[in-house]
């Protein structure tokens, strides 16, 4: 069993264990052993009951089970939870947006017990007018079921990226005879939901390289064993496809298997109008002799480009800017100087502020803000004004302690009340460094309502940054209904930065709204979102979409150095609050 797999059976333990109203705490703690153990980079099910009780939130009663999990492919607990729950039920659960309560009331009520039942009253508006369900209710669950079909098609990038790099790990791993190995398609470009796996090989040994790929303990079933292509199903259910090509076409099956086709038929486009033939193979002229293909580089410097990359290639306006000298050098992972947002034990983090600051030092980070939720979020043990001038004084010693070798900022995450104001007063948000806000409950609100949330909260005074401002979950919850005209404008006027959130399920904002941002002269942070050490390095995706939006380092303010960062944190306080810079603690 994966790691993924041992998520999965907490989640649907969490899901029946709130269905039948028990404790949210308990609820709580099995979501919260999903995320630890499907993010957790070691295989969980090769360790010992003392190793797993090591990992933040996961006790003996939950090593016990991971255990029981691992080496029976499921447990009584979770067993004996299906057979006493309603049939049906599980399946309605897989609706994004589709709470547990919601789906206990409509099979109480009518019965559902299937997504096409669902469907169907949806559809005849027989919910409508029952105790909270309006039409815009009717509207979202049908979202949700389309959002759901959808997901059967394309898998989240989180979810097939990690299977792709275990994939390479095996082949070198067992000595696959491979000069060259790539991820390629649109797995390469970052897109945030994926169909297939593409890989991409060189070998003197092709044959050897099929028997070994198709040997991975990954491998479910062989669809089709070729020379120089096979195509295998994984277990995750995911297609994946190898080939094999020669060394001095690499770099031009790597552009033409990377895509996006549309960006391909620019490409060819181009080469046609020059007397050239581009394809998979290599590029060639009219006489039919080759000219470039072993580097990917030959194939856009023959046609006067330069290198485009990979993340922008989606004829999106690239090929026009790289024509006119006007192709942006987009951030890169190497760029970031700290990560804003960040939790630890004190909320619902699974680390001590020591842990937090090693791990930022191993980043290679000059900074790091720890920023904790406020009390509003009780289930996240949010924290209280007392507790957080406590951790204030805490995080004020560690940094004497750590001398200058990484800076802790002293932040929040807080909550955005569904009645416009904020969850700490901004006596206390004034002896923060970073203060992030953001949404956690109320989504369903309307457009006006939640608009007017965040445009309240970006004319605070002391909030920098709007995080995960849409709220959608990819696959599991769409966007908050927000009029993002709005909360441009005011992001803009008040100085206010819009957060990429960097965690996998998230992405928020996606490549098209930072892009939006971007040419609105709006700053955006990129952060993680991170409740474990294992978390930091989901840094990559959020610069993977901030590379999708043409952002450049100037354009995030994570690139900046402490003091500059301060600076321009402070500024906005300066103005709209006519304050000096924050006092010292």
């Amino acid at each position: 069993m994966r790691n993924q797999d041992i998520a999965r059976i907490f989640t649907e333990i969490a899901d029946m264990l709130e269905i039948k109203d028990e404790n949210p705490f308990r609820v709580r703690a099995y979501r919260r052993a999903a995320m630890a153990i499907g993010g957790f980079p070691r295989d969980a099910s090769g360790m010992s009951r003392e190793e797993l009780r090591k990992i933040p939130g996961i006790g003996e009663d939950l090593a016990m089970k991971i255990r029981e999990i691992a080496d029976t492919g499921t447990c009584k607990f979770y067993d004996d939870l299906k057979k006493k729950s309603p049939a049906g039920l599980t399946q309605l659960l897989t609706i994004p947006g589709l709470g547990p309560k919601t789906a206990k009331f409509l099979y109480s009520e009518f019965n559902v017990r299937t997504v096409e039942e669902l469907e169907k009253l949806v559809r005849e508006h027989r919910l409508k007018g029952l105790r909270g369900f309006k039409e815009k209710s009717e509207r979202n669950i049908l979202r949700g079921i389309e959002l759901m079909k959808k997901g059967t098609d394309r898998v989240p990038l989180g979810r097939i990226l990690p299977v792709a790099q275990r994939l390479m790990e095996g082949l070198r791993e067992k000595k696959a005879p491979v000069k060259n190995l790539a991820i390629a398609g649109s797995l390469r470009r970052w897109k945030e939901t994926i169909r297939d796996i593409d890989l991409l090989a060189t070998s003197a040994d092709p044959a050897k390289v099929m028997e070994v790929f198709t040997g991975l303990p990954e491998v479910k079933q062989v669809l089709a064993k070729g020379g120089t292509k096979t195509t295998v199903i994984l277990e995750e259910g995911i297609q994946a496809d190898l080939r094999v090509v020669e060394e001095d076409s690499f770099g031009a099956a790597l552009c033409y298997f990377t895509g996006s086709k549309e960006h391909n038929i620019r490409l060819r486009e181009m080469a046609v109008k020059r007397g050239l033939k581009i394809n998979e193979y290599g590029v060639f002229d009219q006489n039919g002799k080759k000219t470039g293909g072993k580097r990917e580089e030959d194939v856009y410097n023959i046609l006067g480009l330069p290198f485009i990359p990979p993340e922008m290639r989606e004829d999106s306006g690239e090929i026009e800017a790289a024509l006119e000298g006007r192709l942006p050098r987009v951030v890169q992972l190497s760029d970031i100087r700290g990560d804003l947002h960040v939790h630890s034990k004190w909320s619902d983090g699974g680390h001590t502020f020591e842990e937090l600051a090693d791990t930022a030092i191993k980043h290679g980070y000059s900074y790091l803000a720890v920023t904790d939720h406020s009390k509003g979020l009780g289930i996240a043990r949010g924290l209280t004004v007392e507790r957080m001038l406590e951790e204030i004084k805490l995080l004020d010693a560690l940094n004497r302690k750590l001398k200058g070798t990484v800076r802790i900022l002293k932040g929040v995450e807080v909550d955005i009340r569904s009645d416009y104001t904020l969850d700490f007063p901004d006596e206390l948000l004034a002896r923060l460094d970073v203060v992030n806000a953001s949404i956690h409950t109320g989504f369903r609100q309307s457009s006006a309502q939640i608009t007017k949330r965040i445009v309240s909260a970006m004319r605070n005074p002391f909030v920098n940054i709007i995080s995960h401002p849409t709220g959608r979950l990819i696959g599991e919850r769409e966007a908050y209904e927000l009029d993002m005209d709005d909360v441009f404008r005011e992001a803009k006027e008040t100085g206010t930065a819009l957060e990429i959130n960097s965690f996998p399920a998230r992405l928020d904002l996606n490549d098209s709204m930072a892009r939006r941002a971007k040419e609105k002269g709006i700053s955006i942070a990129i952060s993680t979102d991170a409740h474990l050490l294992s978390h930091f390095d989901y840094m990559a995706y959020g610069v993977a979409t901030a590379r999708r939006a043409w952002l450049e380092p100037g354009e995030v303010i994570n690139t900046m150095g402490v003091e500059e960062l301060l600076k321009t944190l402070r500024k906005k306080r300066m103005v709209l609050a006519g304050t000096g810079p924050a006092p010292e603690n």
